[in-house]
């Protein structure tokens, strides 16, 4: 029980700037991907209330589609947009794939990455500024435990490439069952407790499987960085489908 607390306290204070215990276990290591969606699932729950605050203070459709926007980069230090930003670069070089890797591990930010942060602020800041007033928000909690399941699935199933961080770590087939588990209840408790915006999570899903395709096949197997690139997709087609579901007039 002690190695999974520290591996739980290990995956907050890595992937989330809510305070944990600065714990660091070797033998809690190859558990702290169990616990990644269970930390999207505190990122989401305060999603949620700031969705909430917003609508309870009445403020304007513009100054919400901002705060939500930044939220989740924020809570999360925006170690999960650097992949995105990184992996952006190395798929947009067109470059060979000895070369991708270079450009994935450089740290210096190319003008594929700019354009590539650009359009996705702009993006998920416009489609939460549509985000029609009604609309039930506690689908939020769920969009980041779905895409931090799926980061998860994929960095335990996948062939990692030589560099990554979890290229040496055990990957037990348990792991895959229990995070597939989770997966089916995220998606079914967001159908039961959202009804049609429960198809916000499915358009994750969609997502997070195009953008890890296009990372893997392209760098040749599976890191960090191609994990927070298809996290990062994954949520912004999630809020898409969340902002075009319509709720029914009588």
């Amino acid at each position: 029980m002690k190695t999974y607390l520290h591996a739980f306290a290990m995956c907050q204070s890595m992937f989330c700037s809510i305070p944990a215990p600065q714990i660091w276990d070797e033998k809690a290591k190859d558990k702290m991907l169990l616990f990644l969606p269970i930390v999207g699932l505190e990122i989401g729950a305060i999603w949620v209330l700031i969705a909430w605050a917003c609508r309870l203070l009445n403020l304007p459709a513009l100054v919400t589609g901002l705060i939500l926007c930044a939220y989740p980069f924020l809570i999360t230090g925006f170690i999960h947009l650097d992949g995105y930003m990184d992996v952006t670069d190395a798929v947009k070089s067109w470059r060979d794939l000895e070369r991708r890797r270079e450009i994935l591990k450089d740290s210096h930010v190319g003008s594929f990455a700019v354009i590539g942060i650009v359009l996705l602020m702009l993006a998920q800041f416009a489609l939460f500024a549509s985000v029609p007033a009604e609309a039930n928000f506690l689908i939020l909690i769920f969009i980041p435990a779905v895409s931090r399941c799926c980061s998860s699935l994929a960095v335990t199933g996948l062939k990692p490439m030589s560099t990554s961080q979890y290229a040496d770590q055990k990957k037990p087939k348990s792991h895959i069952v229990a995070l597939t588990a989770m997966l089916c209840i995220f998606l079914g408790a967001g159908f039961l407790l959202c009804g049609k915006y429960g198809f916000a999570l499915l358009g994750g899903l969609v997502g997070y499987g195009f953008a890890l395709r296009r990372g893997y096949k392209s760098l040749d197997g599976m890191n960090g960085d191609i994990s927070g690139y298809a996290l990062t997709v994954s949520e912004l087609c999630a809020v898409a489908v969340y902002a075009f579901v319509k709720e029914e007039t009588t």
